[in-house]
């Protein structure tokens, strides 16, 4: 397939290229910003894909340049829409208004270029963390500014693909984690244990759905390359390990021990606030032997990642 992919310098966004590019696809990858913005983790990204796909700097989504793109080829078989207004995003004060803005800026007309040039299917990524996705506590509520955001977004879709008569199909991902991750949870956790200290858990209650990010990206490829082209709507969230996040914490630390021949120590706290909703998971568990996964490899790759990541932190005085 010919497949416009926007938002592949995220985290999640390099492994669903490198998946589909595996699978046999041509991909063309628009990125909001000039070639030297990219810094870090996300040049990092980009220098894993180039080889692999056409990428396409300063090209926002909706622009003149973005619809150019579209419009310089004769036939698209796949839109994926993957990226987002991501700035602040864990601010109690982002800008849900502006980003939803951001991420549907000229959506008509983009979906005819597309309509234009054969494109009948769309794959919109989504959140477990916007209002009425997966199961949990609180009534589905959106978890955040950002959820509120992605899911102003998909609605906005789902309205104007229904009326384009366009199949949408919506990927909704949980918690990933996995090599080329930026600073959260996990990264967290290797950078301490690396560093020979005791990893504190402020959070063990919280019911969460953590993925392996190359197992959820091969589970996107498959969505993506089953879409139908016929009008309508389809979703799935993926799932991998349903549990609290003190149990997600002894296993992550079980698999990295003797992988970074280290002690994995970590304290969990006594969680007395829950700012967000208590539990929020995925619903569609995704089977690995089905995908040709191996767990195991992925726990290696990780390991490696971390390691040459923190290099600085190993052995320390």
């Amino acid at each position: 397939m010919k497949i416009l992919f926007t938002g592949g310098s995220s985290f999640t966004g390099m492994w669903f290229v490198e998946a589909l590019i595996d699978a046999g696809h041509t991909v063309v990858a628009p990125l909001l910003h000039p070639q030297s913005h990219y810094e870090g983790t996300r040049h990092e990204r980009i220098a894993r894909i180039a080889p692999k796909c056409q990428l396409i700097y300063d090209c926002p989504f909706g622009s003149e340049k973005f619809l150019s793109v579209i419009g310089q080829e004769v036939h698209w078989d796949l839109f994926c829409h993957h990226a987002a207004d991501v700035t602040n995003y864990k601010s109690p004060q982002f800008d849900y208004a502006k980003a939803l803005t951001s991420n549907t800026y000229n959506l008509d007309a983009v979906l005819e270029e597309f309509l234009d040039r054969g494109c009948h299917r769309m794959v919109l990524t989504g959140s477990v963390f916007e209002p009425g996705e997966g199961k949990g506590s609180d009534h589905l509520r959106a978890v955040s500014p950002y959820g509120l955001s992605k899911g102003l977004t998909s609605e906005a879709f789902k309205f104007v693909c229904t009326l384009k008569n366009l199949h949408l199909g919506k990927f909704v991902i949980p918690n990933p984690f996995g090599p080329y991750e930026e600073e959260r949870f996990t990264s967290f956790l290797a950078r301490t244990w690396l560093e020979g200290k005791c990893a504190p858990v402020t959070f063990p209650d919280y019911l969460r759905d953590n993925i392996h990010v190359s197992l959820l990206a091969k589970a996107y490829c498959l969505f993506a390359e089953t879409l139908p082209p016929t009008p309508g709507f389809s979703k799935i969230n993926p799932s991998e390990y349903v549990e609290t996040q003190g149990t997600f914490t002894a296993r992550f630390a079980e698999a990295l021990r003797p992988r970074l021949n280290v002690p994995c120590e970590y304290q969990l706290h006594t969680q007395t606030e829950f700012t967000e909703p208590r539990e929020r998971v995925n619903t569609d568990p995704i089977d690995p032997n089905a995908l040709n996964w191996n767990e195991s490899a992925a726990w290696d790759a990780l390991a490696t990642y971390y390691k040459r990541k923190y290099s600085s932190c190993l052995n320390p005085q």
